[in-house]
C-alpha cells in the first residue's frame, strides 16, 4: 500500500490573505483564480496523485467558502473541516484540527504555495531518518523573501535566518511538512502559535530534519508573485521536476 495513503493530510487554508485582499476581496485567497481554477485545486491534485486518501482542510476567514467550494470529497479522497472561530496561526490551527486526525503522523501543506515535491519520497526519506518533524526545503536564488534554512551533512536543521538577514541563493522552507503525532500534540492548544516563528526554532534540539528537494516554488501570497503564478505556473508544473 502506498504509505501516504495512511497519513492524513492538512492543508493550511484560514489566513485572512490581506496582502492579497486589493486582487482577491471577496474570497478567501486559496480561491484565488488561476487559469480558471480555484488555487486550492492544484494542491489537491497533487495530494491525489500521491495517494492520499484523507484531508483536512484548516479553514478560517471565509471558510464556508472554501467547504462549498470543495464539498466532502475530492477525487476519490476524503475531505475533512476544522473551523477556526479566530485566528489561531499556523501551529494552533494543526493542534485544533488533531482531534480529526487518525493517523500517527501529518502531511502538511500551506495553502497558497506549491512546490513541485515527489511527496512519495519526503514520505519515505522522513520515515527512514526516524525524525519527529521533517520539513520539505527548496532551493531558490534570493533567499530574502521566505528566510534561509541551514542543515548539516545529515540532513538535520541546525538554524533558521529571518527574512531580513539573508540575501542570495539558498534553502528555504517551501510549506510542506511531515509532522508526528507526538509533536502536534505538543504545541500549545487554543492561542496563536506560528509553526515558522516559534515552533520550528524551538524544535531543532528534537532532531527536526529537513528534505531538499529541487522542484519549484511556486505562491500566490502577495499580489507580484499572484501575477506571476498567472502567467506561469500551470505551464511550469505539466513539465514537472520531482525530487
Amino acid at each position: 500500500m502506498n504509505q501516504l495513503s495512511k497519513i492524513t493530510a492538512a492543508i493550511l487554508a484560514g489566513g485572512l490573505g490581506t496582502r492579497l485582499r486589493s486582487i482577491v476581496p471577496d474570497k478567501p485567497k486559496v480561491l484565488a483564480q488561476i487559469s480558471g481554477r480555484a488555487f486550492i485545486e492544484y494542491l489537491l491534485d497533487q495530494l491525489a496523485s500521491a495517494g492520499t486518501t484523507t484531508v483536512v482542510l484548516c479553514v478560517g476567514y471565509k471558510g464556508e467558502m472554501v467547504q462549498q467550494h470543495l464539498g466532502e470529497n475530492y477525487r476519490g479522497m476524503k475531505l475533512l473541516y476544522s473551523h477556526e472561530s479566530a485566528p489561531l496561526g499556523t501551529g494552533g490551527a494543526l493542534r485544533l484540527a488533531l482531534p480529526q486526525v487518525a493517523s500517527e503522523s501529518m502531511l502538511v501543506m500551506n495553502g497558497d504555495s506549491y512546490c513541485e515535491a515527489n511527496l512519495g519520497s519526503f514520505a519515505a526519506w522522513h520515515a527512514a531518518q526516524n525524525s519527529p518533524a521533517t520539513l520539505l526545503l527548496t532551493q531558490t536564488d534570493d533567499t530574502r523573501r521566505y528566510g534561509r534554512v541551514d542543515d548539516d551533512a545529515c540532513g538535520k536543521i541546525v538554524r533558521f535566518q529571518e527574512k531580513a538577514d539573508t540575501s542570495g541563493p539558498g534553502w528555504v522552507n517551501a510549506g510542506i511538512y511531515l509532522l508526528n503525532r507526538a509533536v502536534l500534540e505538543s504545541i500549545p492548544a487554543e492561542r496563536v502559535v506560528s509553526l515558522e516563528r516559534e515552533t520550528f526554532p524551538a524544535w531543532i534540539d528534537r532532531d527536526l530534519r529537513g528534505y531538499r528537494s529541487e522542484g519549484r516554488l511556486w505562491d500566490i501570497g502577495v499580489p507580484d508573485a499572484y501575477a506571476q503564478a498567472q502567467n506561469e505556473f500551470v505551464n511550469a508544473i505539466s513539465k514537472p521536476r520531482l525530487s
